[in-house]
């Protein structure tokens, strides 16, 4: 292994993402640049740097992509991963694009996550800088096939299931999200830029403020999460967390269904106490 093989790039966004990440190339007995983004990144990453020295951080601007190359190549980083969320509504926050990032754009047709990641990925390998997929470090944390929790879904959740999956499917054929909230075999929400742990809150919110008093349905929410038809690994991967699972139980959501083999489950043991705990059924498919 040559000196560059051995080195990994991390461009490092919001939640526990990059720290899984993080930790899986240590394992792997690879140094790592750490690319933290000060709109984005959590500041525990310069906790974990102090104590390894194999581990360097350099914080950047979200809107400093020639940064992030000089930064890469001051350092020989010629492979690179992206993990964590950037949030799509920082496209309209108050953050300079430097000339590089600007004129990326400029050039795009629409600013879809597929699009803006994909010609950043683009520029970096025009760089020497591949952008690799964080899941071949990260394999064993993919959803396996199955009922994970306690309780499987009632047959009312598997027809919501079974109808969640077929509009969340057309929604991420169409990069809009990943993520729909279903009641009784009608939509409740959909995601957008929010993310799905706001969406998760939204609908909740939405359903409290409905009348009981003369519904016969149910109310119970179904959270339904897919893969895009055409997932590209090295980004935007589908992740649930225990934060998901916490907005879930707030929300009154009682079903969770996600796409197995496809979705990272960051310590799956913890989910599925705090699933079991909350009564909601989790299933992989």
């Amino acid at each position: 292994m040559n000196a560059s093989d051995s080195k990994l790039g991390l461009i490092a966004g919001n939640g526990r993402f990059p720290f899984v990440l993080l930790d899986a190339a240590r394992a792997h007995g690879l140094s790592v640049v750490v690319a933290a983004i000060k709109e984005e990144t959590d500041p525990e990453i310069d906790a974990r740097a102090a104590a390894d020295p194999a581990i360097r951080v350099h914080w950047l601007s979200l809107g400093e992509l020639s940064r992030l190359i000089d930064t890469f190549h001051a350092a020989g980083v010629t492979r690179a991963v992206m993990a964590g969320q950037v949030k799509h509504t920082q496209i309209f926050s108050s953050i300079r694009p430097d000339w590089r990032l600007a004129k990326l754009l400029l050039n795009l047709r629409t600013r879809n996550t597929d699009m803006l990641l994909g010609a950043v990925a683009k520029v970096l390998a025009d760089e020497g800088i591949e952008l690799v997929s964080s899941i071949q470090y990260l394999e064993p944390l993919l959803a396996t096939h199955g009922v994970l929790t306690q309780r499987a879904p009632s047959e009312d959740e598997r027809k919501d299931i079974a109808y969640g999956r077929t509009l969340a499917r057309g929604l991420a054929a169409f990069d809009l999200g990943q993520t729909v909230i279903i009641a009784a075999q009608a939509c409740v929400a959909v995601e957008a830029m929010e993310g799905t742990d706001a969406t998760i809150e939204r609908a909740g919110s939405l359903m409290r403020r409905l009348d009981d008093s003369a519904s016969t349905l149910s109310r119970a929410l179904t959270v339904v999460k897919v893969a895009k038809p055409a997932q590209d690994m090295r980004f935007d991967v589908p992740v649930i967390g225990l934060a998901t699972i916490q907005a879930m139980a707030r929300a009154g959501a009682t079903c969770l269904a996600i796409d197995a083999g496809r979705t990272l489950l960051f310590d799956s043991a913890a989910i599925v106490a705090a699933a079991d705990r909350a009564g909601i059924a989790l299933v992989a498919e």
